[in-house]
């Protein structure tokens, strides 16, 4: 759906904000990068946490490189489907999700890792673990995966239906940082080696779009545009062949 409401969009005329995970394949975000390059319209992805401040703290700790240069990232997210879970919900349905924790959850630990570093993975190992194959006979349960970044930097990763999950934290030369409830909507925490991170809850989405309005206005790039989830989307294909084939897979 992603992929096709974004062209549809685009070539009625209009500016976008799509979702995340952008598109089901990288070719299909380059698609829907042309189709609103095309038209002339902006292309902007739900990564509402670019616009949250613990998030934004992070970011700014990692690129600056304010407790020097992060040596290792350890993240996850995920949640539990409990033994009710009905097998025909959508997110067990691949043809409809596109993929299972990873596509679903692990988008925002690949995110997390990228932001805190400033940089792309270069390349990933993976595998994949399935403890329920009644349940997710078409997706992915759980996967875990290691990211390396340019400068030997690893990022250690876990995305589950099967466990849960929400922090992210970089040690570096000098100290630590983390939240330790990292990708929600509300309810933020984060702390670092000299102390407790202490920003203000924020309604995300509202600034996210508050800042797409004031770009397409002002005629500015936004900060988070179509490329940024074709940058994710080439990272967890590269995660899928990498839990497939058993070897390091180039980004």
């Amino acid at each position: 759906m992603h992929k096709e409401f974004t062209i549809r969009g685009a070539k009625a005329g209009k500016h976008v904000i799509c979702e995340k995970p952008m598109a089901v394949s990288a070719q299909d975000c380059r698609e829907m990068i042309k189709a609103c390059d095309d038209a002339g319209k902006m292309l902007s992805i739900g990564y509402r946490l670019h616009f949250e401040p613990y998030n934004q703290e992070m970011m700014r700790l990692g690129q600056k490189e304010v407790f020097g240069k992060v040596n290792k990232i350890d993240a996850s997210n995920g949640f539990i489907m409990g033994p009710q879970t009905d097998p025909s919900i959508w997110r067990l349905n691949k043809e409809l999700a596109g993929g299972g924790s990873l596509m679903d959850m692990g988008v925002y630990v690949v995110q997390g890792a990228r932001y805190v570093m400033g940089q792309e993975p270069i390349a990933v190992t993976a595998r994949e673990e399935i403890t329920r194959p009644d349940l997710f006979d078409e997706v992915e349960e759980t996967m875990f995966w290691t990211m390396e970044f340019p400068g030997g930097t690893t990022a250690t990763c876990k995305t589950s239906y099967n466990g849960g999950g929400n922090h992210l934290r970089a040690d570096a030369e000098e100290g630590w940082f983390e939240l330790s409830e990292a990708y929600r909507y509300g309810g933020m925490r984060g702390a670092t080696s000299k102390g407790k991170m202490t920003f203000p809850q924020v309604n995300q989405q509202a600034l996210q779009m508050d800042d797409f309005a004031y770009c397409i206005m002002n005629n500015k790039p936004t900060r988070v545009p179509g490329e940024e989830g074709l940058k994710d989307l080439k990272a967890i294909e590269a995660i899928y062949r990498a839990a497939k084939s058993g070897k390091r897979e180039l980004v």
